[in-house]
């Protein structure tokens, strides 16, 4: 069993930046973040394997960065020029046999 933990949401305006920060328990492979909006589907923010190729979502591109130490098992999400559209709860995820989830952290993009 993994444990995936969260942290670094929270309310920034238009156009500000946040980090969001996830750590796993254990030793794992792939790490990443989804997003899911009020009445939308989940959807990949972006992620990386343990060797550090990265994967991104396309309405994220340019403008959200993702990176990772494998010495800590976590991640981080640099999240730049912040809309409105980017509100969600952020979810993190790691990979290990199976894929486990954290609790979610919320962003809210407002003024």
């Amino acid at each position: 069993q993994v444990q995936v933990v969260e942290s670094g949401g929270g309310l920034v305006q238009p156009g500000g930046s946040l980090r969001l920060s996830c750590a796993a328990s254990g030793s794992v492979f792939n790490m990443g973040w989804y997003r899911q909006a009020p009445g939308k589907q989940r959807e990949l923010v972006a992620d990386i394997t343990s060797i550090g190729i990265t994967n991104y979502g396309g309405s994220v591109k340019g403008r959200f960065t993702i990176s990772r130490d494998n010495t800590k098992n976590a991640v981080d999400l640099q999240m730049n020029s912040l809309k409105p559209e980017d509100t969600a709860v952020y979810y993190c995820y790691a990979n290990r046999a199976v894929r486990y989830w954290g609790q979610g952290t919320q962003v809210t993009v407002s003024s």
